[in-house]
């Protein structure tokens, strides 16, 4: 596809409620490419949450609202890979009984990209200018790896960043626990797997952790809080954001 000029954000509901310097952070590395940035202020939840749980009216009402606010739009970026992951691969499921809205929804989950993936595969860069001065690790969330196949390009973007050293921790697609509602439903079996992360986090020597997902990486900010440890935790759209 044409490398576009205009992008539209589509916002995950975590990083709108409690993290809101990712999504800035990801302005700011759209704009110093001099892109145009549009992010609709009527847009809300994807429907992941009800897709999963299984309630299929109410992730396809939420599906309904989200092809009405972005219909329009050329190019989609979210600096979440589940979230893309579940427009580009779910949506069509959810119309199955209606061709019209089915080829819709098919065709806007064409248009949708998770931020790393927008960079290196539609705009051919592997840097945008950015500095960071530590040692880096990378978590290699679930949907983001299984769901969209996405695993060197974060990687990429991260050995381009000057002054960042970085480093592979033990068993980085192994799943945080996080799941959304599969954290509140077997906290135990999540905190088992929460705790295995943050043991290979802190082997990898690393004094940052990031990731293309703020639900996994509230996860482990959270276990890593609670263990006493001074590693950060950041999304990759922070570490692009800091200039050079």
């Amino acid at each position: 596809m044409a490398k576009p000029k205009t992008v539209t954000l589509f916002i995950q509901c975590i990083i709108d409620a409690v993290f809101p310097e990712v999504a800035e952070a990801m302005v700011r590395v759209l704009e110093r490419l001099e892109i145009d940035v549009v992010c609709p202020g009527e847009q809300t939840c994807c429907g992941q949450p009800a897709f999963n749980s299984g309630y299929q009216g109410e992730a396809r009402a939420a599906a309904r609202h989200f092809m009405e606010v972005f219909g329009d739009a050329e190019t989609i970026v979210c600096p979440s890979g589940s979230c893309v992951n579940m427009v580009r691969h779910h949506y069509g499921d959810l119309f199955n009984a209606d061709p019209r809205l089915k080829a819709r929804a098919i065709d806007i989950g064409q248009r949708t990209f998770e931020f790393t993936e927008f960079l290196v595969d539609v705009l051919a860069l592997d840097q945008v200018d950015a500095q960071y001065v530590g040692r880096v690790t990378y978590h290699d969330s679930c949907h983001l790896l299984r769901g969209l196949q996405i695993a060197e390009q974060p990687r990429k973007l991260l050995a381009n960043i000057k002054d960042l050293e970085f480093v592979e921790m033990p068993q980085s697609d192994r799943c945080c626990g996080f799941g959304g509602s599969f954290a509140v439903k077997y906290p135990e079996i999540s905190t088992a797997m929460v705790d295995e992360k943050v043991a290979n986090i802190v082997a990898s020597g690393a004094d940052t952790v990031t990731g293309c997902d703020m639900g996994c990486l509230m996860n482990i900010q959270g276990r890593l809080s609670r263990v006493g440890s001074d590693i950060k935790v950041r999304h990759i759209a922070q570490l692009l954001a800091g200039g050079s």
